[in-house]
Order: C-alpha cells, then structure tokens, then sequence
C-alpha cells in the first residue's frame, strides 16, 4: 500500500488522542518527542481532508497545559530527590549537566523560563516539575504554563499546516519526506539542547571551584 493511501486510513480521533497524550506525557517530564508528533501531525492534516487543524492544536495544546500542571505538582511533591532518582534513572535526559542548564534557566528568567521553555526541546521536559521544585507560586506557573502552551502547540500546528497547503502537491507525491523532515527537526533540537547543558556544567563546575578556592 502507497503511505499515501495508508495515511489516508488513519482515524482522526486516533491523531488527535496521540498527539495530546504523547505531549502531555513530554510536559509532565516523561522524555517523548512531541515536538517530532505535532510537527507529523500538522503536516499530515495538511494533506488529508479528514484532520481538522482546529482540533489537532487544540488538543495539542491541552495536552501541554495538563501535563506541565501533573509535572509541577509532581515536582513539588518529590522536591530534589525527585531530581535525582530521575537522574539515575534517566541519565540521557535528567543527568547534572541537564539539570544544571535548567536551573540556571530558571535562575535567570523565572516564569518566563516556563514559558519560553515549551519552545525548547529539554526544557520542555523540565519546565513542568522544575518549577514544582524551586516552589515557583503557581499562579506565576499556571499563566505561563497557559500561555506557553497555547502559542507554542497553536503556532506550530498553524505554521506547519500552511506550510504543508503550500506544499501540498509535493507532500502527497513524498509525504515519508514530511515525516523525515520533521524527524531531523527534532534531532536538531536535541543536539542544540545537549550542547547548551554541556555548557550549563562547565559553567556550574567553574562557579563550584571558585567557590572551593575562596573557601581554602
């Protein structure tokens, strides 16, 4: 069967509930590449008639605002140890380095952290219980978490879905391109997170010997 053909087999019900699950389960601080799902989603509304774009954001967009709420109150509940079972349990993802860039994120924006982390593949995953950790008032949490949530799944659902009308012709001769596309689009992301918290430990291993040094 033609992916064509098959995709045009999918339910919509099925993409909607996917697409919601899998970034809610991204925003509570479950590692699930969400962006890679909404970026295919969108992209598939774009050529099957049977996707509303509407509802795919919409869902998406709950998806994240719920997720990041479990992931607060999560965060708040467990505190540090949290951090660090989720460390030795998930070192890829929750290792010093990582945390060690989200911290000094938040250090230096505060709720805005929450909300422009929802753009950011790691933080993404972090935003939620972080602030549940650092006792961030949740009033502050909840209006970034909304607004975050909202623009970051509702604009890239939109950009992506007039994108793919543009590009309709092609997309439905190589719509695994599509797919491929938004793949590498997440893989970029990773690789540019991963840099950034190497950068985030050197600079936190640097402060800690400073500190070792004015103390002797």
């Amino acid at each position: 069967m033609h992916i064509q053909e098959w995709l045009e087999t999918v339910p919509a019900v099925s993409v909607y509930l996917l697409v919601g699950v899998v970034i809610g389960l991204e925003s509570l601080g479950i590692p699930l590449p969400g962006e890679i799902v909404l970026v295919s989603a969108a992209i598939l509304a774009a050529t099957q008639d049977h996707i509303n774009p509407y509802v795919l954001g919409a869902c998406a967009s709950i998806g994240a605002i719920l997720g990041d709420s479990v992931g607060y109150l999560i965060g708040r509940k467990g505190g540090q140890p949290l951090l660090q079972w989720a460390g030795r349990r998930f070192p890829r993802h929750f290792g010093p380095d990582h945390v060690a860039m989200a911290e000094a994120q938040f250090d230096k924006w505060g709720m805005w952290a929450v909300f422009f982390g929802r753009f950011i593949a790691l933080l993404r995953i972090f935003a939620g219980p972080l602030a549940g950790v650092l006792r961030m008032p949740y009033w502050k949490f909840l209006i970034a978490n909304v607004l975050g949530g909202i623009i970051w799944a509702g604009g890239t659902t939109a950009l992506i879905y007039s994108v793919g009308i543009v590009a309709e012709p092609w997309l439905k001769r190589f719509s695994s391109w599509g797919l491929i596309a938004a793949v590498l689009f997440g893989i970029g992301s990773f690789l540019l997170m991963k840099h950034r918290a190497k950068k985030a430990a050197a600079a936190r291993e640097a402060k800690e010997a400073k500190v070792a040094a004015t103390a002797d």
